[in-house]
């Protein structure tokens, strides 16, 4: 169980289990095959910055920059997806591995879009 909850908001604590997630399916992975390790970095790289720009959104400057911060994890998000497909494709991911991965970070996407059209109609109202 993770137990990160700085703020308690959902999109801090599902982001940050999903990037603990991403984290130990690239560890399995990439220790299985190596020759994908390119493919395996990317998605590290880019399942995990979806957690720290939600992070980093936290101390943002402006609500620009808070919408600005939670796009870059919203385009992090969407390259993680690619990456899954990829990986269920090329069959280094089974169908119920690809499914759960792919089910959270929908979610995610999900939840980071409605946060940016909240913070973007703030904006706007002001």
């Amino acid at each position: 169980m993770i137990n990160y909850k700085r703020d308690g908001s959902i999109l801090h604590v599902k982001s940050y289990a999903f990037a603990v997630r991403i984290t130990k399916m690239f560890l399995h992975l990439s220790e299985a095959d190596w020759r994908l390790s390119a493919i395996y970095n990317q998605i590290l790289r880019s399942g995990t910055s979806v957690s720290a720009n939600v992070h980093e959104s936290e101390f943002a400057q402006s609500p620009s920059d808070f919408a600005s911060k939670l796009s870059i994890a919203l385009k992090e998000a969407n390259e993680t997806m690619n990456w899954l497909n990829l990986l269920k494709d090329t069959d280094n991911l089974s169908e119920v591995e690809f499914n759960s991965m792919a089910k959270d970070c929908n979610e995610l996407i999900a939840i980071l879009v409605s946060s940016i059209k909240t913070v973007k109609k703030n904006i706007n109202n002001k």
